[in-house]
Formats: structure tokens, C-alpha cells, sequence
């Protein structure tokens, strides 16, 4: 599993960013505390978008709290309710164990009204969050929290699990069982007989087409290598176990 650039959903990571001096805006108000951005810059080609250079973080402290700061990996340095306006505070992300929830790549860069303009989008959930296919008011778009790596903001990816790294997107494979596959993610697997993916594809996997063609030799036996032991059901359990969630969307919970 590659780092930087490199991002699947289903990837379980450790992200970091160091803590860096900013300039508070704004103290803490309705689950916010907001701080001059220390790492972008303001776009002014932008037509779109007119970004003031301020970043708000969601804050939850107990009291209010605002629907981002359930998702929020940003921390102050003092906390946000010893800061007021004008105060000098580090902001940055300790290790933060996260799972990858969707990957977007933007070409040409997105318009964000900051500089540089990302090319790339990975929305991550921290642990013990789920992702929500029917979000409500507390996840604003129950994907999770958006980072665009290489967009200016240092942050660090330890790589700590990716489900299924030998298989890629559209991988065809036969089970144990006889039966065929069409593999999506580690969490989207389609069965060819129609019959429902069930508990998944029985170990040990034979891979039969990669990108619509025959596979290598060297990649179906990377597949019976990485199937020869285990389980579909322990991939699961490992990687629930490192992110405390559940590999599949969960509901919006009633308002």
C-alpha cells in the first residue's frame, strides 16, 4: 500500500499534520472556532469562489457543538475555550487513525478559492464512525471529512490496513466454492450467479480477468497467495477492529 497520491476506499490510515502557529479570527461560537489558514493561500484568479483566508474548525466542547465537529481532525493548541480573537495558537492533526470513505480525482484542479488548487479529494471518517448512506443533520454528508492531499497542508499517511490490496477495482475471481465474482472494493462484491454476496467469496480466490483481460501469472498468483489463509470474514473483522465501524452504510438516525 503506496502513500501519499495513493488512496482506496477501505484503506485504513494513521494522518497526522504538524501543529503550526495561526492567528485566532474568531473564539469559540456555535461549535466553531475559526483561525487565519496557515498553509493556503488566496486564490485570486478564482470566479467563482472568494475565500477570506479564514478556516473555521468544528469544536465540540462538551456544550454546542456543531455537526462538523464530529468529524473534525483539526486541533487547537490551547483548546478552543481558553482562545478569544487575536490570540496565537498552534492548530494541526494528531495521529488520527481514519478510513477511507471515497476518492475523487479533479482534473482540471478544483476551484476552491484557495491556491494551490487540489487535484485530489480523499473524505475520511475517524474511528468509531460509520459511514451514512441517508445522512442526517449531525453528518453533513456522512462520507466524512474531506482532505486534499497535496494541497499545500503537510500532512503525513501511515498506511495501517488495506483490505484486498492484491485485487484491483473490476477484478473477476472464482471462489472455493465455484463461484464467480466481480470484486469493487473490499466492501463491493458481486456475485455472477445472482444469488447475493451473503458472508462473501470463499478463500481461497482465483483471479480470472483483470481489466476485462486474462490476468498475469504473476498477479493470479499474488491473489492465491493473499487468499490462501484466512477468511473474507476475518479481512472484516481486522479491519472493524482498527476502525471500530462497519465495513457497510449505516442508516440516518431518525430526527
Amino acid at each position: 500500500m503506496a502513500h501519499e497520491g495513493d488512496f482506496r476506499v477501505g484503506d485504513v490510515l494513521s494522518v497526522a499534520c504538524p501543529f503550526t502557529p495561526a492567528r485566532v479570527e474568531q473564539g469559540l461560537a456555535w461549535g466553531h472556532v475559526s483561525v487565519r489558514w496557515p498553509w493556503w493561500r488566496v486564490d485570486t484568479g478564482s470566479a467563482f469562489v472568494h475565500w477570506n483566508g479564514v478556516v473555521a474548525l468544528g469544536v465540540d466542547t462538551g456544550g454546542y457543538a456543531g455537526p462538523e465537529a464530529e468529524s473534525e481532525l483539526f486541533r487547537t493548541d490551547p483548546p478552543p475555550e481558553h482562545l478569544k480573537a487575536g490570540d496565537i495558537c498552534r492548530v494541526g492533526v494528531p495521529p488520527t487513525v481514519v478510513h477511507v470513505t471515497a476518492v475523487d480525482h479533479h482534473d482540471p484542479p478544483l476551484e476552491t478559492g484557495w491556491l494551490p488548487r487540489p487535484r485530489l479529494t480523499v473524505s475520511v471518517l475517524r474511528r468509531g464512525l460509520t459511514y451514512r448512506e441517508f445522512p442526517d443533520e449531525s453528518h453533513l454528508d456522512g462520507s466524512g471529512y474531506t482532505l486534499h492531499p497535496g494541497d499545500g497542508i503537510p500532512f503525513s499517511f501511515e498506511p495501517l490496513m488495506r483490505p484486498y490490496a492484491f485485487l484491483r477495482p473490476g477484478d473477476e475471481v472464482a471462489d472455493a466454492a465455484g463461484r464467480a465474482w466481480r470484486f469493487d472494493g473490499p466492501w463491493d462484491w458481486t456475485a455472477f450467479d445472482g444469488a447475493g454476496a451473503g458472508a462473501g467469496p470463499e478463500w481461497p480466490l482465483v483471479l480470472l480477468t483483470r481489466a476485462g483481460v486474462p490476468c498475469r501469472v504473476a498477479d493470479a498468483e499474488a491473489v492465491t497467495a493473499g487468499t490462501a489463509t484466512g477468511s473474507h470474514q476475518e479481512t472484516v473483522r481486522h479491519w472493524m477492529s482498527l476502525t471500530d465501524a462497519s465495513p457497510t452504510p449505516c442508516p440516518a438516525t431518525p430526527g
